[in-house]
């Protein structure tokens, strides 16, 4: 584990995936599919009765880009983060949620601390969770 600190605000939107797991890929090739090559994130947390929210988040490329979608939008907040690199995460998407358990120890995501998966590239994905 290691300390990421995230400089700024980071305005992301996208779509909730109501149906997690099952959903995400659909959820993020759609996004792909208008946005392109671009960073992408996932961010969840545990909502009502234990369920989880996961959404499937683009960065704004430029001030007020969410507002021309009729997408929802979210804050990836600037601060520090417990963080965990999965390399080839393709391959290892079974393990995700051990990595998110091991960076959470004794604490919830809720939506001030939420799961972050920031997939830096098609090989790299950064788990982060924000140090209270």
């Amino acid at each position: 584990m290691e300390i990421y600190n995230q400089p700024e605000d980071i305005v992301v939107f996208g779509v909730q995936v109501k149906t997690f797991p099952n959903g995400i890929k659909g959820a993020f090739e759609s996004l792909m599919k208008t946005f392109g090559n671009r960073t992408y994130y996932g961010i969840s947390w545990f909502g009502e009765n234990d369920s989880i929210k996961y959404y499937a988040m683009v960065p704004e490329a430029f001030e007020d880009e969410a507002k021309q979608y009729d997408y929802e939008t979210l804050l990836v907040r600037k601060g520090e983060y417990y963080t965990e690199t999965l390399y080839h995460w393709l391959s290892k998407v079974d393990s995700i949620r051990e990595v998110f358990h091991e960076l959470m120890p004794g604490h919830r995501p809720d939506e001030n601390h939420p799961c972050v998966e920031w997939y830096v590239s098609g090989d790299e994905m950064l788990c982060m969770i924000k140090v209270s």
